[in-house]
């Protein structure tokens, strides 16, 4: 990071990148503003690969760029990552999602989630919080997710309709896994109202 603001030519591109760096790589024009810094600094640090714009006001250093999970994270921070992508973030899947999925908490507008190409989930306020933890993503950045006891409880949601085979598939790896909390999978299914589906397959496989 300090070779780049080394090769920033100004004293306002130089705090651009300060603010980036101590953001984990991320800045937003609206920041830039609220510094009194004109957004035209941006245009310039982008010209000179300083800085790579990754969605209309969000920039980020080019090698950030890449953890498009990470983005997402910054980007919606009351997002949780779920559902098939929470089973692909703890390794329980082989399929790569299409589309990353969030859960938000009731009452939050996903207009902007939902533009930017993310499924969208809501949970109430008391089930929200249930199980969120933190992991590194593929490119070694903290972001949120749900723990794999609260993603299976999910996955068997009946308005879900998630894809069986991924269901058995998960549940399967699960069963086996030393790592496994049948107290805490029996705990979450009963808040969040699947007791019976999830216990069905653990009396099958286990």
């Amino acid at each position: 990071m300090e070779v780049q603001k080394g090769l920033a030519t100004t004293k306002d591109e130089a705090e651009i990148l300060q603010m980036a760096e101590t953001q984990h790589g991320i800045i937003t024009s609206t920041q830039v503003t609220e510094a009194g810094i004109p957004r035209r600094c941006l245009s310039s640090l982008v010209r000179s690969g300083l800085l790579i714009r990754v969605e209309r006001g969000v920039y980020t250093f080019p090698e950030i760029w890449e953890d498009e999970l990470y983005v997402l994270q910054w980007r919606f921070s009351r997002g949780i990552f779920s559902h098939e992508t929470a089973l692909y973030l703890h390794a329980m899947t082989d399929r790569t999602p299409l589309r990353y999925t969030m859960t938000f908490p009731f009452g939050y507008n996903p207009h902007n989630v939902v533009k930017r190409g993310v499924v969208a989930k809501v949970a109430g306020e008391e089930t929200y919080w249930l199980g969120i933890m933190t992991i590194a993503s593929p490119s070694g950045n903290a972001i949120k997710v749900y723990d794999i006891e609260r993603t299976l409880c999910d996955m068997v949601k009946t308005r879900h309709k998630a894809d069986i085979q991924v269901v058995n598939h998960a549940m399967r790896m699960y069963a086996g896994s030393q790592q496994k909390n049948i107290a805490r999978l029996l705990e979450y299914a009963q808040r969040l109202r699947v007791k019976s589906k999830i216990l069905t397959y653990m009396e099958v496989l286990l």
